[in-house]
Order: structure tokens, then C-alpha cells, then sequence
């Protein structure tokens, strides 16, 4: 029986993991028959399944003073917990009306009650969900105890109680073995690991007219490697690790970095430029000519896809020290390109043990690696080899499949068998 189900979250736009993986869900549940609908405070969904409220962003001006005085204080000033539940009260109207206008059985909060970036939204959906009783699916993305900056605040009553609340009507979803482990022995809440996906069931689109000129726009020749970093510049990617394995391979390259640093500040942008002047290897930022969709620049430039990219590329540098999972393996996979990772935790322990074939890094480039690379960017044949036996293992553990699958599950636990 088909079921109304209502996607919350700070925002559903862009490139972003949550935005990305919610859109896996959806397309699952409407194979499966439901129909879904979103609440954000930005949204690029169409309009008729969307629910537009702008305090449930994370970078609304009341929303961010909020953060900015719960993470920098010990002790909370009564003016401060008077802001956020006037706050909580808001949202917490807005929340029933999202119920009411699209007539939801349940709600799949994305992260929401996982990272407190919007406090009086997490109390307030805790709120609702032990007042109505509706069904919900909580998917964790990044729980605040991975994460520094929320170790010291004068919130824990509210981070205690609702990031993830525990309530009888709620079953949580982590997309990794070791968030599951800490959730598990932090609160006693056990949950159902789903990890991020592709749609390994079917094949990328072919390079078409629009996207075989990528290497032209770049100013890449034919006879030099392109080496593409499909993420933002942030800190805990390592793309020192990957400038250093260009500079080091002796071959000639491009390296192309796809995104900005985006909210998370541009010091670290200026050591990566500075770094690879240091080393030598020749980069390219690309992130004014590459968006979620295709276009013009205001100047008269082709605008790419990340997925105009992947095909043109012929090696993918993943040096993370830290990721919740690590979609951009999963797309390197899909697009059949060898790839570069870095041992980091949720890889080592998750991914891994598949029996992925990779080079591999551990903190650091070694000779071992240089050397595997160099072999790799000339023998096109192993490289293809690697890349389908790559390609079956992420059809049988990381496809459109799994998440169906497990989702069915959850949904016959709450509706019974005439759910899907």
C-alpha cells in the first residue's frame, strides 16, 4: 500500500552526501510505490512536493548566532535558551503542517537529529515525533561526536535528549559499522546500517557532444594524465598526499580539483595552492565551471557536470584522513577509473574487506605507491580489469539494491507485509 513519506532536513540542493543519498532513497520508495516530499530551509525539489520553511538552515542569521553561542560558552544564558525554544516552538508548527498539507505517514529526518547545526529544529522534531507517534526513519549521517567543534557547549541537555532522541516510534539508520558501534554504546540505541549507494544497476551515460571537450576547456593535451580530486577542499581530505604523488610520478599531468572549500573557510585552499607551487604539479581549481547541472558562466563558459568529468579522467586521487563513508569511491567505481585511497577508518573497516582493488596509501605516499600508480597509468589493460571486478562489487554490496532491500525491511517493521 502506497505511503506518504516526508524527507527533514537543513536543506535538500546541491552536490552535498545527505542531499545526494536522499535522492537514492527516493527514487527506491517510488520503485517501491511511495510518494515523497521534502522540508528544508533550501530546496531544488519541485514545487509540489516541496515544503519551503528558511529557520531550518543551518546558515539562517537566528539559526547561526544560535550555534555560534552554544558552542562557544560552558555555561547558557537564559536569554540563549529562551531564543532557541521561541525557535523550537516556530519550526514545530511548520513541522505539522508539512504532516497535514501532504497527509504523511512518516518521516525520514536526514541528519537533522544527528549533527546539532540546528538546535530548536532538533528539539523540535523530537517533540513531534513523542507527541504524534509517527512513524520515522532517522538516517545519521555524522554524529556530533565525530566532530570537534561540538565537544565543548552549553547544550548537552538538548544534545543528550535529541541527538538521535530514543523514542519506541523511531528506527535509526548509520551508514557505517563504527557509527552504529558508538551509537550502540553511547545511548543503547541500536540501529540498521545502510550505506551510501550508487545505481550500479545501470551503466553512466555515455561521454556525449556537450562533455567530449572537457580536456579542451581544462587546456589538458591528449598525452597528459588527468588527475581529478572530485571534492571540496577541506582539511581532512589530504590533498597534499595527492599533489605529492603527482609531482612524484614523473609523468606529465594536470592535477584538476573539482569544488571549493564552500562554508568551511579558505585557508586551507591557500596551503593546497601554495603546496602544489611548493612541489610542483601543475593544478587546476575548476569549481566555477563545474555545478550540479549543465550552463554558462556569466562570462560565456561551458559549465560541466562532475559527472561531465569522471570519464575524461584517467586516474581519481581519494587521499582522505577522515569520511563518514566515501561517495567519491563509490562514483570513481561506478565510472570504472582507478583510484588513489587513503586506509581511513570507515574504509579500512567497511569497505575494504570487499576486496576492492585499489592503490593504496596509509597516511602517507610511499615508494610502493608511486610505483603501482606508474605501472597503472601505463597498462590500460590492468587498469580495466581492476575497474570491472571493482564494478561487481559495488553492484553486490554498495547498488540500489541493498538500500531496497533494507528499506522494505524497515517498512514491513512499522506497516506490515502490504507496505512495498
Amino acid at each position: 500500500m502506497s505511503k506518504n513519506i516526508g524527507f527533514i532536513s537543513f536543506r535538500f540542493a546541491g552536490t552535498d552526501g545527505v542531499s545526494l543519498e536522499t535522492k537514492k532513497w527516493d527514487d527506491v520508495l517510488t520503485e517501491l510505490g511511495h510518494k515523497c516530499f521534502y522540508m528544508g530551509g533550501e530546496l531544488d525539489t519541485p514545487d509540489e512536493v516541496s515544503y519551503f520553511f528558511d529557520e531550518l538552515h543551518f546558515q539562517h542569521p537566528e539559526i547561526r548566532r544560535i550555534n555560534l553561542e552554544s558552542f562557544n560558552n560552558i555555561n547558557r544564558p537564559e536569554t540563549l535558551t529562551k531564543e532557541i525554544h521561541e525557535c523550537r516552538v516556530r519550526i514545530k508548527k511548520q513541522i505539522y503542517n508539512f504532516i497535514k498539507k501532504f497527509n504523511l505517514d512518516m518521516l525520514i529526518p536526514q541528519n537533522a537529529l544527528t549533527i546539532p547545526l540546528n538546535i530548536p529544529l532538533g528539539l523540535a522534531l523530537t517533540e513531534v515525533i513523542a507527541e504524534s507517534g509517527i512513524p520515522v526513519i532517522a538516517h545519521h549521517h555524522d554524529f556530533f561526536w565525530e566532530r570537534k567543534r561540538f565537544l565543548r557547549n552549553c547544550i548537552w541537555d538538548y544534545i543528550n535528549s535529541c541527538f538521535p532522541p530514543h523514542l519506541p516510534n523511531i528506527k535509526h539508520v548509520v551508514i557505517n559499522s563504527s557509527a552504529g558501534n558508538q551509537l550502540a554504546l553511547r545511548t543503547g540505541i541500536s540501529s540498521t546500517l545502510i550505506p551510501n549507494v550508487m545505481h550500479f544497476e545501470k551503466e553512466p551515460d555515455p561521454v556525449d557532444e556537450y562533455s567530449s571537450d572537457v580536456r579542451e576547456a581544462f587546456g589538458i593535451p591528449d598525452d597528459e594524465l588527468l588527475i581529478l580530486q572530485p571534492t571540496r577542499v577541506v582539511q581532512r581530505k589530504g590533498i597534499e598526499h595527492a599533489l605529492e604523488l603527482v609531482a612524484r610520478l614523473n609523468m606529465k599531468a594536470t592535477f584538476v580539483i573539482s569544488h571549493a572549500s564552500g562554508d568551511e573557510g579558505y585557508e586551507y585552499q591557500q596551503r593546497v595552492k601554495e603546496y602544489a607551487e611548493m612541489v610542483g604539479t601543475k593544478t587546476l581549481f575548476v569549481q566555477d565551471i563545474i555545478k550540479d547541472k549543465r550552463g554558462t558562466t556569466s562570462d560565456g563558459r561551458k559549465i560541466y557536470t562532475l559527472e561531465d568529468i569522471y570519464p575524461h579522467a584517467d586516474l581519481i586521487t581519494y587521499p582522505s584522513l577522515v569520511e563518514g563513508f566515501g561517495n567519491a569511491f563509490l562514483e570513481t567505481i561506478w565510472f570504472k577509473k582507478p583510484i588513489l585511497v587513503n586506509n581511513y577508518s570507515i574504509y579500512s573497516v567497511d569497505i575494504k574487506p570487499k576486496g576492492f582493488q585499489v592503490i593504496e596509501m596509509d597516511n602517507f605516499i610511499s615508494s610502493e605507491t608511486i610505483e603501482m600508480t606508474k605501472r597503472l597509468m601505463h597498462d590500460k589493460k590492468e587498469v580495466q580489469r581492476m575497474a570491472e571486478v571493482n564494478y561487481e562489487l559495488g553492484l553486490k554490496y554498495y547498488s540500489y539494491g541493498v538500500v531496497k532491500q533494507k528499506l522494505q525491511t524497515l517498512l514491513t517493521d512499522f506497516f506490515g507485509t502490504g507496505s512495498h
